[in-house]
């Protein structure tokens, strides 16, 4: 699969998610995959970046070993897109740049971002034209949802803006901002937006894809050119082994025991104290990612506590050794994991359905200074 100038095989990315995706994961998951595929930083807000804000300094610092380098923005302000995607290109701090417009948290399309704003087509028209151009040489993409809700899909339009103003990629979640997580991705809008967007661009499928088998019906059953993989691979990082190996035709591949899923456990706590300067700091970090990890798997409610409340490294790998390491892979831990609610009320500012080609105008306080989620 091309992106502008880059090559990414497997057709595979990693979903930027918030508190999750950082240096540290990103890493795990290129382990496994022996560097192939395409992983993306946690969303970092363009204020944030043009004011060089230190928490987001930290986490567009990318492992030596991060070829190509892919960052995501949020941004509601086009003049300050453009500002963070001239910075970023300059100052080579990215190879790759993402636009999300998909995330459905209140505390983000109250003020008019995320999966909101596609409904205002000129302000999304104006933000693409500003991060292409400012852009130089780098890629850009764009992730969206379907739309606010069934009542308002935005996906189709928002593709064909996106196509017009040279965007090098577009990735659909199949699931409006009302759904947030819950109920079934609706893959079909995925086809319908491949069969509309020009041929030369690649449509990007997400949602629902659990298990690289996932993967591989979701490419035959809407044409996509590649997938994006977000909650599937919490606290399974070698997905994106699986996946380069049912892309390369082997569809055998094995699943992991127990003892596998623990060493991958005191690596990612590893990574993480490596990365914040401070081993208790990392195996604090981790703690939410034990339960992930344990699904499915034969652990007792006594060691979860304990595994949940480590402290150093040492005490994790000791909990972890009293696990049962022979452990085959359990039935159903494929399953859903991370957050799944749905049909919520999606929170928008005032007056924001009234007229869909409107170029509205967000206020400063839309961004956040910081970035992360």
């Amino acid at each position: 699969m091309n992106i502008g100038p880059m090559q990414v095989w497997p057709p595979v990315v990693l979903a930027p998610m918030a508190g999750i995706t950082n240096a540290p994961f990103r890493t795990l998951c290129r382990e496994q995959s022996g560097g192939r595929g395409l992983y993306v930083s946690e969303m970092i807000t363009t204020r944030a970046l043009v004011e060089r804000n230190a928490k987001t300094m930290q986490l567009i610092k990318f492992d030596p070993s991060e070829k190509p380098r892919s960052i995501q923005l949020y941004g509601v302000d086009p003049e300050t897109v453009g500002k963070a995607a001239r910075m970023i290109s300059e100052e080579g701090l990215a190879d790759h740049i993402d636009l999300n417009f998909g995330c459905p948290v209140p505390k983000v399309t109250r003020k008019g971002g995320g999966s909101a704003l596609p409904y205002k087509r000129n302000l999304l028209r104006d933000i693409l034209r500003q991060a292409v151009g400012n852009a130089g040489d780098l890629p850009v993409t764009m992730k969206m949802r379907k739309g606010i809700d069934d009542d308002h899909l935005t996906y189709l339009d928002a593709g064909r803006i996106g196509a017009e103003e040279g965007v090098a990629a577009i990735a659909l979640h199949g699931r409006t901002a009302a759904q947030h997580y819950g109920g079934t991705a609706d893959w079909s809008a995925i086809a319908r937006l491949r069969e509309s967007v020009p041929a030369g661009i690649p449509v990007l499928g997400n949602g629902d894809i659990w298990s690289a088998d996932d993967a591989v019906r979701m490419m035959r059953a809407t044409g996509c050119d590649g997938v994006v993989v977000g909650r599937g691979c919490l606290g399974r990082p070698w997905l994106f082994r699986d996946l380069v190996s049912i892309f390369e035709g082997d569809v055998d591949y094995a699943r992991p025991t127990f003892a596998y899923v623990a060493r991958a456990m005191v690596r990612h706590a590893q990574l993480l104290g490596e990365w914040l300067g401070d081993e208790a700091r990392g195996v604090i970090d981790f703690r939410k990612h034990v339960a992930w990890y344990t699904k499915g798997f034969s652990v007792g409610s006594e060691l979860r506590v304990k595994l949940a409340n480590s402290s150093s490294l040492s005490e994790l790998d000791e909990t972890l050794a009293q696990v049962d390491q022979e452990q085959s892979w359990p039935l159903g831990a494929d399953g859903p994991r991370g957050r799944t609610s749905g049909n919520n009320r999606v929170v928008l500012p005032e007056g924001w359905l009234d007229d869909p080609y409107e170029c509205a105008r967000l206020g400063e306080d839309a961004e956040s200074d910081t970035s992360g989620g």
